[in-house]
C-alpha cells in the first residue's frame, strides 16, 4: 500500500522530490527514457515503476496527468509527469513497456 494522499500534482512531484529521494526528472523520447540532470539515458526494462498518482485538472476534468515514481537498475530515483490530451509530448508506448513493481 502507498504511503502517500496527494490533492495536487505539484504537492506529489515535490514530496517524492524532497521526502523520498526521486530527485531526477525522467522524460520518454522517441528511443529511450531520458534522466535530464545526470543526462543518462535507459530502456524501459532498465527501469521499474514503483508507484503512479493520477491527477485531474481543477476547473476542467479533462485536464488529467499521471505521476510515475521510477527506479532505474543503477539506483537512480526520478520522477515522470505525463499529461493527457492531444500532444503530451511523451512517448506513452515507451512509457507502458515500463515494468510495475510488485508488491
Amino acid at each position: 500500500m502507498d504511503k502517500h494522499s496527494f490533492t495536487t500534482l505539484s504537492q506529489a512531484v515535490n514530496t517524492l522530490t524532497k521526502e523520498d529521494g526521486y530527485e531526477e526528472d525522467f522524460e520518454a523520447d522517441e528511443t529511450c527514457i531520458k534522466a535530464l540532470y545526470s543526462k543518462k539515458e535507459y530502456q524501459p526494462e532498465n527501469l521499474m515503476i514503483i508507484s503512479t498518482y493520477r491527477f485531474e485538472g481543477m476547473t476542467n476534468p479533462s485536464d488529467q496527468s499521471t505521476v510515475f515514481a521510477i527506479e532505474a537498475k543503477d539506483g537512480t530515483k526520478g520522477t515522470l509527469v505525463m499529461p493527457y490530451g492531444a500532444s503530451t509530448g511523451q512517448n506513452e508506448a515507451l512509457i507502458q513497456k515500463i515494468p510495475f513493481k510488485k508488491d
